[in-house]
C-alpha cells in the first residue's frame, strides 16, 4: 500500500494505489508543491495520505526530470533539518497573449508564475495583421534574447475577449470587424510548433488568480475585470467554469434599472455603462481627456474628484452585481481586477462597501485582485504551464477552443 489511513484530503490532492496510476500520483505530489512551496517530503506525506517511502520515489522522479528543486533546509525543529521543495522555475516556460480593444501584452513566464519579459502596446483597435506581426515580434524578440528556452517551452496561451470585432463599440472602426472572419488559433499554430491554448481573457484572469494569486485562500470565486469592456470569471472547488455555452461570467450582460428613472421602468446592461471606456467618456464630457488608464494617474484635483464620482455611481450597481452573484453562485468570494489603476479600484471596493450589510454573513467578501493589469496575459500564460505542470487547473478544452462568435451562441 502506498496511502496511509486516517488523512483528510481534498479533491484534487489525493492519490490513487493502483499500479498504473503513477502519473496521477506524480500529479498529486506536484500540485501540492505548486499550491504549498516550500514544503518538505514529510508535510506533502501528510497531505496527501501517501507513505514516506512513496514520496520519496515521487519526489526522486520529479528532481532527477528538473521539475522541482530542493531549495533549503528547514532549522529550528527536532532532529535532521527537513529540506523543503519548490517548483523549478526553469522546468518551463510559457507565452501569454491578452488582446483587447485597447491594447496588446505579451509575456514570457516561468514555470512560478515569474515575468522574464514584457511587450506591451498600448494601442486601440489593433486588426488581425498587426497583431500577428506584433507577436511575431515579440516571441522572436525573447527567443533571440535567451529570455526563455525554447527546448521547455510549454506552449502559447492567448486570452481575448470573445465576440472581438462584432459587438457595437464607442470608437470601433468599420474594419475592426476583420476579426470575425479571422481564424486566430490557425495563425497562431502556423506560427509556433508549439501547442496554442485560447480562453476567454477574463477566464484566463480568474485562473492566473487561482494559480498565482488567491487561489491559495480562495477556491471558489468570481472575478470581475474592470477594462475596455467588463468581463467575468467563475471559478468552483479550484476549477474554471466556463459554463454549457461558454458564457458563464458574463457579467456584462446584467440588466441594471437607470437610476434616473424614478419608476424604474428603465433597464441598461451593466456593459454599456460600466468600463473605462465610458469611464474616459465621462471624464471627456466634462472637458478632460483621458484615454489610457495611465492619464488617470495624472489627472488634477478636479480630475479625481470627477473620478470619485463616476466611482461612487457606479458602487451601487456593482453592489447588486455582488449581491446577485453571492445568491446565485455562493463564491468565496468575490475579486475585482483588470486595468483600472489599483489606488481606483481600492477606492471603488470602498464605495460598495457602503451598499452592503456588514451584518449579512451570506454575502462574499470582496477584494482586490492580487494580480495587477497584466492578469489577462498571466492567465494565457498560466494554460500551458498547467497543462504542463498537471495542475488542477489544466483544461483540454483549451487546446481546441476558439473565441466564440455571435453564431456559436445561435447555432448551440
Amino acid at each position: 500500500m502506498n496511502q496511509t489511513t486516517g488523512a483528510k484530503l481534498s479533491p484534487d490532492l489525493t492519490g490513487a494505489n493502483v499500479e498504473d496510476a503513477g502519473e496521477y500520483n506524480r500529479a498529486v505530489v506536484l500540485r501540492r508543491i505548486h499550491r504549498q512551496a516550500p514544503i518538505s517530503r514529510a508535510e506533502i506525506a501528510r497531505q496527501t495520505g501517501f507513505t514516506k517511502p512513496a514520496i520519496a520515489r515521487i519526489v526522486d522522479r520529479l528532481l532527477d526530470e528538473g521539475l522541482i528543486i530542493e531549495a533549503r533546509r528547514r532549522h529550528g525543529l527536532r532532529g535532521q533539518p527537513a529540506i523543503e521543495l519548490e517548483i523549478n522555475p526553469d522546468a518551463f516556460f510559457a507565452i501569454g497573449i491578452n488582446i483587447d480593444r485597447d491594447h496588446l501584452t505579451i509575456l514570457a513566464v516561468d514555470a512560478v508564475g515569474n515575468v522574464r519579459a514584457r511587450v506591451h502596446h498600448e494601442k486601440r483597435y489593433i486588426l488581425p495583421g498587426e497583431f500577428m506581426q506584433l507577436t511575431a515580434d515579440a516571441i522572436s524578440h525573447f527567443q533571440r534574447s535567451r529570455l526563455i528556452d525554447d527546448a521547455h517551452l510549454a506552449g502559447i496561451g492567448l486570452a481575448m475577449p470573445d465576440w472581438l470585432g462584432e459587438i457595437a463599440f464607442m470608437g470601433k472602426p468599420d474594419n475592426y470587424g476583420e476579426w470575425m472572419d479571422f481564424d486566430v488559433r490557425a495563425a497562431l499554430e502556423n506560427l509556433s510548433p508549439h501547442p496554442v491554448f485560447i480562453e476567454n481573457e477574463t477566464n484566463a484572469a480568474a485562473l492566473a488568480e487561482l494559480d498565482y494569486g488567491l487561489g491559495a485562500e480562495s477556491r471558489s470565486f468570481f472575478y470581475i475585470a474592470i477594462n475596455a469592456c467588463p468581463g467575468g470569471g467563475l471559478v468552483l472547488d479550484g476549477n474554471g467554469h466556463r459554463g454549457a455555452m461558454g458564457l458563464s461570467g458574463e457579467i456584462g450582460w446584467l440588466p441594471i434599472a437607470d437610476p434616473r428613472d424614478k419608476a424604474a421602468q428603465k433597464v441598461e446592461l451593466f456593459g454599456e455603462i460600466f468600463s473605462l471606456f465610458f469611464l474616459y467618456k465621462f471624464l471627456g464630457e466634462h472637458g478632460i481627456k483621458a484615454s489610457v488608464p495611465s492619464d488617470l494617474l495624472t489627472l488634477d484635483a478636479r480630475g479625481r474628484k470627477l473620478v470619485s464620482q463616476w466611482l461612487k455611481g457606479m458602487s451601487a450597481h456593482l453592489a447588486v452585481a455582488v449581491k446577485h452573484i453571492g445568491m446565485i453562485v455562493d463564491p468565496d468570494a468575490i475579486i475585482l481586477g483588470g486595468r483600472l489603476p489599483i489606488r481606483m479600484i481600492d477606492e471603488l471596493l470602498r464605495y460598495v462597501h457602503e451598499h452592503l450589510d456588514t451584518d449579512d454573513m451570506t454575502l462574499p467578501s470582496i477584494h482586490r485582485a492580487s494580480l495587477g493589469e497584466d492578469a489577462c496575459a498571466i492567465g494565457a500564460a498560466a494554460m500551458p504551464m498547467a497543462a504542463a505542470l498537471m495542475l488542477a487547473s489544466s483544461d483540454e478544452v483549451q487546446r481546441t477552443r476558439s473565441p466564440l462568435k455571435f453564431m456559436d451562441r445561435l447555432n448551440n
